[in-house]
């Protein structure tokens, strides 16, 4: 499970955004759930996430955000000197929702229905 830590600590400033961003866009990306939203590619491209906070809000136990994610994928081949089809990168798009506890900073990341 993911823990955004320093994105609770933030909470309730003016920083929260940034953070939260900044901690988002520093995840393994197998950490995020980006192959189910991809429509071009089969494999996500490490290094290419960037992420908008679209909202928050807060909970009794949980700080909820809702981020778009903007990344990019490739389809995956065999990558011979004859292949020909090139690896090029696609431009993808999702929805996430977090729901970060305020206890642990333990963090739920699911797919956005919506």
């Amino acid at each position: 499970m993911v823990r955004l830590v320093q994105s609770l600590a933030a909470w309730g400033t003016p920083e929260f955004k940034t953070v939260l961003k900044q901690e988002i866009e520093a995840l393994d990306i197998a950490q995020l759930p980006l192959v189910a939203a991809m429509t071009g590619g089969s494999v996500p491209v490490a290094g290419s996430v960037e992420v908008m906070v679209l909202n928050s809000s807060e909970a009794d136990d949980a700080i909820h955000a809702k981020v778009g994610i903007f990344f990019q994928s490739i389809i995956a081949g065999c990558a011979c000197a004859d292949d020909p089809t090139p690896e090029n990168e696609n431009n993808e798009y999702c929805d996430i929702e977090l729901m970060i506890d305020k206890e642990t900073a333990e963090s739920d990341i699911v797919m956005s229905q919506a």
